[in-house]
C-alpha cells in the first residue's frame, strides 16, 4: 500500500484491510470483487491484484506462512527487489539493504553519487552503497533510521545539513544538486468520455477490462470518443455536446480528463454492462474518479425538481 502512496493516506486503509483479510487464508479465499472494493481509493489497482495473487500463492505453496528467503519472495506476484528486501528486514530482521525514495536521496548525497539514480548504473551503485552500510545486527532499526534520515533531515529541498547526524561522513559538496535524475518524459494529456444513464432509480455501469480491470465504471461513450487533437497543449475532444461533469486525475506520466455526458435510458448493449440500484453502489468496486462523478451527478439529479406538465 505504501508504494506510490503516503503513510497518512495508507493507515486507515491498512487497518480496514487487516480487519477484512486478517491472514493469507482469508485473502486467498476472497473474490477479486471484494479485494478491489477494499482497495478502492488507493489507486494503482495492479497492486491489489498482485496482493490477491500473492495471497493465493502463499496459501498454496507455503501453507499460509510467508516465506523468509528473498529468492522465494521474489517469485511471488508484484514483489520486486525493494519489496522483498523491505519485508526481509522489517518482518524478519534480516541484514539486507533497502533502496527507496528516501534512502536513495540520502545515499546519493552521502556518497556523492553523480549517476542518475533512475538509471540501471545508478541503481546498481546505490544498492552497493546500501549493502556496505548495513550492520549485521538490528538491521531493521538501522534501515528504519536511514529512511527517517531521508524523510526528516536529508530533504529534497533545503536539507537540514547542520542537524544531520552523518554530516561529517557526507561527501556531497552541493546536496541540493543531488540526486541526479534522467529528464522526465513530457506529460501526456488524454480525454475519456463516459455517460450517465439513469432510469427508475438504477444506474447503468460496465465492468472495465482496461486500466481498472474488474471494476465498475460509467459506460464509455463511443459516440463521443475518437481521435483527439491538441491545441495549446490541451486535448480537444471532437464533440459538440456539453459534458455534465469534468474532472482531472493524474498518473505518473499522463493526465486524464474525465468527461461525463447525459444520455436517456437505454437497453444493455454490451455483455459487460449491468443495471445497479443506487443502494448497491457502496458494495461494488468503483474507481474513485467515477465514484466522485456519480455522487456529484446523482445528488444534482435528486435535488432538481421535476417539471410539471403545463395545463
Amino acid at each position: 500500500m505504501l508504494q506510490q502512496t503516503q503513510v497518512a493516506t495508507v493507515i486507515p486503509y491498512y487497518e480496514r484491510w487487516l480487519r477484512r483479510f486478517p491472514h493469507f487464508t482469508a485473502l486467498a479465499a476472497a473474490s477479486e470483487n471484494d479485494v478491489l472494493h477494499s482497495w478502492q481509493g488507493l489507486g494503482y489497482y495492479a497492486r491489489a491484484r498482485n496482493l490477491h495473487a500473492t495471497g493465493k500463492a502463499v496459501e498454496e505453496r507455503y501453507g499460509g506462512r510467508f516465506p523468509r528467503r528473498i529468492d522465494q519472495m521474489r517469485e511471488l506476484p508484484g514483489i520486486g527487489k525493494y519489496t522483498a528486501h523491505a519485508i526481509a528486514t522489517f518482518a524478519f530482521d534480516q541484514a539486507v539493504p533497502i533502496v527507496e525514495a528516501n534512502t536513495t536521496r540520502a545515499l546519493a548525497r552521502i556518497f556523492d553519487c553523480r549517476a542518475p539514480v533512475d538509471s540501471s548504473r545508478g541503481q546498481e551503485m546505490l544498492w552497493k552503497y546500501a549493502a556496505s552500510l548495513v550492520p549485521s545486527r538490528s538491521a531493521r532499526i538501522y534501515n528504519s533510521a536511514l529512511m527517517d534520515l531521508g524523510a526528516l533531515v536529508c530533504l529534497p529541498r533545503r536539507p537540514k545539513c547542520d542537524h544531520c547526524p552523518v554530516k561529517n561522513s557526507c561527501r556531497a559538496k552541493n546536496p541540493d544538486a543531488l540526486p541526479v535524475k534522467k529528464a522526465r518524459p513530457r506529460l501526456r494529456q488524454f480525454t475519456e468520455n463516459h455517460t450517465l444513464i439513469f432510469r427508475r432509480g438504477r444506474i447503468l455501469l460496465e465492468q472495465s477490462s482496461a486500466r481498472w480491470r474488474g471494476m465498475w465504471t460509467l459506460p464509455r461513450d463511443n459516440g463521443l470518443s475518437g481521435p483527439e487533437s491538441f491545441r495549446g497543449g490541451q486535448a480537444v475532444t471532437p464533440s459538440l455536446a456539453r459534458p455534465m461533469h469534468i474532472s482531472v486525475f493524474p498518473f505518473t506520466h499522463h493526465r486524464i480528463t474525465l468527461q461525463i455526458f447525459s444520455r436517456r435510458g437505454r437497453r444493455i448493449t454490451r455483455r459487460n454492462q449491468r443495471w445497479f440500484a443506487i443502494g448497491e453502489l457502496d458494495s461494488i468496486p468503483i474507481p474513485s474518479p467515477h465514484r466522485r462523478a456519480m455522487v456529484d451527478l446523482l445528488s444534482v439529479k435528486r435535488a432538481t425538481p421535476k417539471r410539471r406538465p403545463q395545463s
